[in-house]
Order: C-alpha cells, then structure tokens, then sequence
C-alpha cells in the first residue's frame, strides 16, 4: 500500500513537472521561423548574452537591437510605401495647386504615369515628398498619416499597409524586448511618417524611431506654438547616415542590427565591428509565391554587397522563402 502511494506521488510529481516547468520551457519564441541556422543563430545569441553566468553577459541598458523598416519590418514592392502615400497627397492637393497639371513630375502623378514621374530619379522622388510632407504642422502631418495608414490598400495585395508588415519579424520584436532589448527602428523612411503607427504596429514607441527628417520652424499661430513643416532636407537616414543616426539619436553602439539591402550595410557593419559579442542580420527576399523575390537586380531594396560580404563577416542571411513558415500576419502557416 505504502509503495503503490509512493509509486502514485512520484507520477503526480513528475505530472507536474510535464504540465508547468518544461511546458513553459519548450514554449516556442518564434513560432513563424522553421528550425535552422538562422533561428538557432538568433536563439543562441540572445542566451550568451542574456544569462548571467555567461562570459558573454551584456547588461541590459547595453542590448541594443535596431531594425530597418521597408523590406525588413515590412514590404517595400514595387515601391517604398512612403512614395505611395506622396503619390495620394498630389492627388488630394491637386485642386489648390492647378500648376501641378502642367510642371513634372506632378503632371505625371496625376496622369497616373509613375513610371514617368520617377525618371527624374532622386531629385523628382524628393521633390514629391517635400512637396506633399511640408507646408503643414507636425500635429496635422501626424494625423494626415494616421488618417492613410488605417485606410489606405496595396496596390497588388489589396491589404492594408499594416498588413503588409512581417510576422515572423512582430515575433523577433517581441522575443528580443522579453529579453531586455530595447528596439529601435533606424530607416531611410521619413521619421514623421513612421512615428504615428510605429507603437501600435511593431510595439516601438515614437522616441526609438530614427528616420529621414524634414526642417521644422517653431511659430506661434494665433497665441498657438507650432511646428511648421518646412520644404527643406534636414536628414537623410540611409547608407552612411545609419550610424550617424544611431548615434545622434540612439548614443549606444547597437548589440543587433537587422536589414534587408546595401542600404543597411553600414548599419550593420558598425554595429558588428563593436567590442564583445555583436549580430547582424539580412533578410534576403526569395519567396515570390509569398511576397517577391529580389535582389541584385532589383529598384528597391538592392541588395549586393551583404549578399557577397554579409557571411564572410559573420552576418546570418535570412532566407524568406526557406527559413519563415509564414510571411504576414493574415496568412495561414
């Protein structure tokens, strides 16, 4: 009797044990992610520099994780979402500037030729957004940008942009501020433009947003003060001006930092050329059933150099289609 009510503990004991502790343990972290190189990378980083009695141990206020947005976060074909949001504003700015029906590269925009409108490559693409972004407050720019993030659809996908962001990646975001990262998003995409939908979306609160930036002039309108947009340059986040943002913005070397394109190369070269243990990440677009394949070759999100440098430098390259079991939120795994 007495060792059948021994026997009948030690089950109920190691019952336990199955139905708390280890299940809490064998709890997925990146459920979307298929087990591999790529995942174990990221696991296996975290944990050295995540446990105490690891060598490796970074204190908290140390782990830096930063993140690119278009490609990265979210998409970014057959064009930067950010342009596609200039593009609506001319057609809703329109009717107060009928001299846009006759001077380019507006005159195109609203012919609905894209193609003709971005010939005049960076020089046009600046003059749309400064054109469409300034000549407001900071307050109604914030709102005219909510007002399109919840309503505006892909052209292709016919989803909402907010849909259009990567899950396996909302997991990565979840997983590193679990473990006491602080994430931040350092993109070539305008700051103003990212910060109203930043912290509902990815959990990234408006002040870890580093981005492309226009002038602002301070004003008092009608015993109101403002902040007026201006048609000026003050920022440009991409290539080489990565770092710079980082630190203007940030003031810590990253311990992660996570791309998609040669524009990020910098970023990541930076972060992982640190002291002590650091990680760098690209995620290469190969999954055209999915989302898009693209690279080399490609207008937007062009990546070479990480393709070529990114392994010999110790970097983990993301393979869309081989290491996410699934791409957006909405889709079925």
């Amino acid at each position: 009797m007495i060792k059948q009510y021994s026997r009948f503990v030690t089950f109920q004991f190691f019952l336990a044990i199955i139905l708390t502790g280890p299940a809490l343990a064998l709890t997925d972290a990146l459920p979307s992610w298929n087990e591999g190189t790529s995942k174990s990378a990221i696991l296996g980083f975290v944990a050295k520099v995540t446990k105490e009695d690891s060598p490796d141990y970074v204190p908290p206020a140390e782990r830096i994780a930063v993140f690119d947005n278009d490609g990265t976060l979210w998409a970014e074909q057959p064009m930067y979402f950010q342009a596609i949001f200039a593009f609506d504003r001319i057609n809703d700015l329109a009717p107060q500037h009928p001299e846009w029906k006759t001077k380019e590269p507006f005159a195109s925009i609203l012919k609905g030729d894209v193609k003709s409108a971005l010939a005049g490559g960076e020089k046009a693409l600046v003059e749309l957004v400064m054109a469409t972004h300034a000549g407001m407050t900071a307050e109604e720019f914030n709102k005219t940008v909510k007002d399109w993030i919840g309503t505006a659809k892909h052209p292709q996908t016919k989803r909402l942009y907010t849909e259009m962001v990567y899950q396996p990646m909302l997991e990565l975001l979840a997983y590193l501020r679990d473990n006491g990262f602080k994430t931040f998003i350092v993109s070539g995409g305008g700051i103003e433009f990212m910060r109203p939908w930043a912290e509902s979306v990815y959990g990234i609160p408006p002040e870890q947003v580093v981005g492309s930036s226009g002038k602002l002039k301070f004003e008092v309108h009608d015993g109101k003060p403002v902040l007026l947009k201006l048609p000026e340059i003050n920022f440009i986040d991409d290539k080489a001006g990565k770092p710079v943002g980082i630190n203007q913005h940030i003031g810590r070397r990253p311990l992660m930092a996570f791309g998609n394109s040669d524009g990020d190369f910098q970023m990541l070269e930076w972060t992982t050329a640190g002291e002590g243990p650091r990680f760098g990440l690209l995620i290469h677009h190969t999954d055209k059933e999915r989302e898009w394949a693209y690279d080399r070759d490609s207008h937007i999100g062009r990546l070479v150099r990480g393709l070529d440098e990114g392994p010999k430098r110790g970097w983990t390259i993301v393979s869309m289609k081989n290491d996410w079991k699934q791409v957006f939120p909405i889709d079925k795994p």
